[in-house]
């Protein structure tokens, strides 16, 4: 099974648009996490949104794409190849909002 498909098994069936917001924890910042996780998105394709650190020491993700594309940036989140270390990472999904035009390090 593809990483897109495994990626499509774990959400539930849709292929409309959604956010996807993750708060990635551990050690994610000061490593290159945010352009990483950039690259990522725009590797999938189809993604808007952005990357940022937080005050506490995590990164926030918000995505806004397919839901299948979504999904596999979560599931690069949580196993990828991820600079730095990932102690876990918390997503919440809810309807799109827009105003993106890319994705973005902030």
């Amino acid at each position: 099974m593809d990483s897109r498909a495994a990626a499509a098994d774990r959400q539930p069936e849709s292929t409309h648009a959604v956010r996807l917001t993750a708060w990635v924890r551990g050690r994610v910042q000061g490593v290159g996490f945010r352009w990483f996780t950039r690259a990522n998105a725009l590797r999938i394709g189809g993604l808007v949104g952005f990357a940022r650190n937080l005050d506490d020491g995590r990164v926030q993700v918000v995505a806004e794409g397919d839901r299948v594309d979504c999904a596999l940036l979560l599931d690069w989140l949580r196993h990828g190849d991820t600079p730095g270390h990932v102690d876990g990472v918390t997503e919440i999904w809810s309807a799109p909002r827009g105003g993106y035009e890319g994705f973005d390090m902030r």
